[in-house]
């Protein structure tokens, strides 16, 4: 027969689990009370989960669960509401004429906001996260602005784009090729790079600065104006500053006035809407050189 007798440990008087090792024995301490419960309690309410939502994985999908709850689903909800409570300031954009949008401290905190959001999606792969822009790309937080600095020059060259010919009303200029196209001859180009350093108060060749300068009145004068100071409605960037979009050194100056670099920005008008350009506007404007 069996031995039914339980092994009771002497000194505690607990029932033992009838293992041994070398003289010591494992005692058989039933689990606390509080813990046993919680357990049975996560049982009870894991098979609770299981039935409200999706739980069970199957060959097409999982469980539905009877609430009909999604992930999916819940998201949606949460865009709708987030576009509801934003539609109101959206509405107020779009009615709002861009140059009455800084009147307004709600607005502009607003489009500040928008515009920040869609900077860093379409315009930070060019102009950089802090809109410090690069060589070929403007930065957006100085006073130099090639087509203009204010509200609704802004928006436009956002609208329209720069030399994006599937837009007509794309900003659009051409610098021509004075070296390329014999237009003048190496001399004269390295003439006139040295005047527009002296231009930008950088050193320069006075000689050369002196000739330069006759051919710089005939030939650069109409886009980049008189005293180097930029044209914003041709286009034509200032050159009596330390800003450079293709840099300002004599072999940088000569390579641009010789086979000129012209850069290329999409129109975004169409793919983001009026609203979103507005916001764009009012985000770069209020960086720092607004006009």
């Amino acid at each position: 027969m069996a031995d039914d007798r339980k092994d009771i440990d002497e000194v505690s008087g607990v029932e033992t689990t009838g293992h041994e090792w070398d003289g010591i024995k494992e005692l058989n301490n039933p689990l606390p009370r509080w813990w046993l419960w919680t357990f049975y309690a996560t049982i009870v309410w894991t098979i609770g989960y299981t039935i409200l939502y999706p739980a069970w994985p199957g060959i097409t999908g999982a469980t539905a669960g009877v609430l009909g709850w999604s992930s999916r689903g819940q998201l949606a909800q949460e865009m709708e509401a987030a576009k509801a409570e934003q539609s109101v300031y959206i509405d107020r954009i779009a009615q709002t004429d861009i140059t009455e949008i800084p009147t307004d401290p709600e607005l502009v905190q607003f489009a500040v906001a928008g515009g920040s959001s869609a900077f860093k999606v379409y315009c930070v792969q060019c102009h950089g996260s802090g809109a410090q822009g690069g060589e070929g790309y403007p930065n957006l937080n100085d006073d130099e602005w090639i087509w203009g600095g204010t509200l609704e020059e802004i928006a436009w060259t956002i609208r329209h784009g720069v030399r994006h010919e599937p837009d007509f009303d794309t900003r659009f200029n051409e610098m021509p090729a004075y070296g390329r196209d014999q237009i003048l001859d190496s001399g004269q180009i390295a003439d006139v790079a040295w005047y527009v350093r002296q231009l930008s108060g950088q050193e320069y060749d006075a000689e050369a600065a002196a000739r330069g300068a006759e051919t710089f009145e005939i030939e650069c004068s109409a886009c980049h104006g008189v005293d180097g100071e930029g044209i914003p409605e041709l286009g034509g960037p200032a050159l009596n500053d330390a800003i450079w979009l293709y840099g300002g050194s004599h072999a940088e100056i000569v390579a641009q006035i010789n086979n000129p670099q012209m850069g290329v920005m999409p129109a975004w008008g169409e793919r983001l809407g009026e609203t979103t350009v507005k916001q764009l506007a009012v985000y770069v404007h209020q960086l720092g050189g607004g006009q």
